[in-house]
């Protein structure tokens, strides 16, 4: 394997890292959005769910913020788009189509890790995050199918 290939693209990293942290950032705040507009006993219910998966969010782009700045990048400030529904079937489905793009955003991210120990702990940190999303997206799935 070439040595290209085996070390970390920090440029590329950082252009990947920032296109998961402006749709991290929207997930943080679109839970809390969801979290705390939701009427009824059903939306109630859900509330401290989403409000957990917020804060877990948050912890996430403090994490992708980190390791954009020790790769000596700026962190985007940008958010990807919000919305607001009445309704919760419109909200939680908006929910669950940004955490599939974010799912996406940090998969994308893991491609210019390469081989070295920092590119290894990046990509575990990519993987974890992605793992906890999709269980965080299963369970807007099966709200959904209500």
């Amino acid at each position: 394997m070439p040595e290209s290939e085996e070390r970390l693209d920090e440029a590329e990293a950082i252009k990947r890292l920032n296109k998961a942290l402006s749709r991290q950032y929207r997930s943080a705040l679109q839970y809390s959005i969801v979290a705390s507009s939701l009427i009824g006993l059903e939306g109630q219910g859900l509330a401290g769910v989403l409000t957990g998966y917020g804060d877990e969010e948050l912890s996430d782009a403090r994490e992708l913020v980190e390791k954009i700045v020790s790769f000596d990048g700026e962190p985007t400030t940008e958010v990807a788009e919000l919305r607001y529904s009445r309704a919760a079937e419109d909200a939680l489905g908006w929910l669950l189509r940004c955490e599939e793009e974010t799912i996406e955003a940090l998969q994308e991210a893991i491609e210019p890790t390469g081989r070295e120990g920092r590119s290894e702990a990046l990509e575990h940190m990519l993987e974890h995050q992605i793992m906890r999303k999709q269980r965080q997206a299963d369970f807007l799935k099966r709200a959904l199918s209500s």
